[in-house]
Formats: structure tokens, C-alpha cells, sequence
């Protein structure tokens, strides 16, 4: 089975969504986060795998479900910790952020059921602003991660280009939206009505679902 891994901060006033501020306070921003990020373990709660972590920059809180490993991130660059995270692990390995609370349990299936990793080497999941929300390898290899500039519109270019030019075979997951504007908020909140971050978007921009 695949290990599931979550990186993730946690959700303080301040640290967390602070492109949300304005027209949010921190404290809003972080609710949206606490939110966001709630709803992205209860998904990788619900799905099969053979370990669950979280690197959790931070510290846990009332939003973290039963089922998880809790380890904390490690120094440096967003393209280290993500290196860091995979070296935790053997075996086939899916990464997500806390970016994405509209992901699902079925649009995790095609990595994580019979055969997902039969001929691939690694599965992508290009995100709208040119990044990724999803990176999964059949052989953690860090070493693909590291030097990757991270937070720019060719951050999954680049990093797809990794995977490649290593000869590995890259199946894609369908783009989804990030979560880091106001308008990314009622763009993903009007997609996932009923859940946390819908609520939160309901209460903190006045987005109704």
C-alpha cells in the first residue's frame, strides 16, 4: 500500500494564509486554514494507505483526526522539508499539501488502488498557479526535490521536468485551484458546499455554498 503524507503548517493568526489579509484579519485567515486543513485529513483519513504523516510545522491541534503520524518539518526551503518528508518513507509514497480541502477520496483512487503504480514511476497533480498539490513517487528519491525553486508560476514545470529527465514514467491528476486569494476561498468554497472550509469561507467572506 501507499503511504499518505500531509505537509502542512499550523493554522496561527499571522503565520498562515497571510495573502488572505486583507480583506481577512489573521485570525479569519487562520480559521480558513484550520478549515482547509480539516477537511484535507479527513480525506487522507478515508483513504486506504499504509501510513499517514503529517509534517506539521507546528503543533497539532483539535483539527487533527485519529491515524496520524505527527512529525515535525524540518530547516530550511519549502523544496528541503518536501525532500525531508519523502526521505521518511519507503515504499510508494503520495504527498499533498493543506492547500487544496476539495480533494477527495475518489480523486486519490488512481494512486491509490490496484495497479497505480504498474509501469509509473510517479504521479503529478498540477495546481492552476503553476505549482503542484500532489507529487507521488513509487521510490522516495529527495534528491528530485531538492533545488526545485518553489512558489512560482514554474514551480510544476520544473518539478515535472525532475521526474522526467530521471526516466521516470509521470501519470498527471487532474489541476485543481490553491487556496491563497480571496478569490481562490469562494472559487474552491462554491465546489465543496457543506463542508468546513465552505462554512468558514460562509462566515469570514460571506461566500454562501
Amino acid at each position: 500500500m501507499t503511504t499518505l503524507i500531509v505537509i502542512a503548517k499550523e493554522p496561527r493568526p499571522g503565520r498562515v494564509k497571510t495573502r488572505l489579509t486583507p480583506p481577512c484579519t489573521p485570525d479569519q485567515a487562520a480559521r480558513l486554514a484550520a478549515a482547509a486543513l480539516a477537511d484535507t485529513l479527513e480525506t487522507i483519513a478515508a483513504c486506504p494507505a499504509r501510513r499517514r504523516l503529517l509534517v506539521l510545522d507546528g503543533a497539532p491541534g483539535a483539527w487533527l483526526p485519529p491515524g496520524f503520524e505527527v512529525v515535525p518539518q524540518c530547516a530550511g526551503g519549502l523544496d528541503e522539508r518536501l525532500a525531508a518528508a519523502f526521505a521518511l518513507c519507503s515504499g510508494p509514497v503520495l504527498l499533498v499539501g493543506m492547500d487544496t480541502p476539495q480533494i477527495t477520496p475518489e480523486l486519490l483512487a488512481p494512486v491509490l488502488g490496484p495497479g497505480a503504480w504498474a509501469g509509473c514511476g510517479a504521479w503529478f497533480g498540477p495546481a492552476e498557479d503553476g505549482g503542484f498539490w500532489a507529487l507521488g513517487l513509487k521510490e522516495p528519491a529527495p534528491e528530485l526535490l531538492r533545488g526545485v525553486p518553489m512558489s512560482t508560476p514554474t514551480t510544476g514545470a520544473v518539478q515535472r521536468a525532475r521526474l522526467t529527465g530521471a526516466g521516470l514514467t509521470v501519470r498527471d491528476l487532474p489541476v485543481l485551484r490553491d487556496v491563497d486569494t480571496a478569490e481562490d476561498v469562494r472559487a474552491v468554497a462554491a465546489l465543496i458546499p457543506g463542508s468546513r472550509f465552505a462554512e468558514a469561507a460562509a462566515a469570514h467572506l460571506g461566500v454562501r455554498g
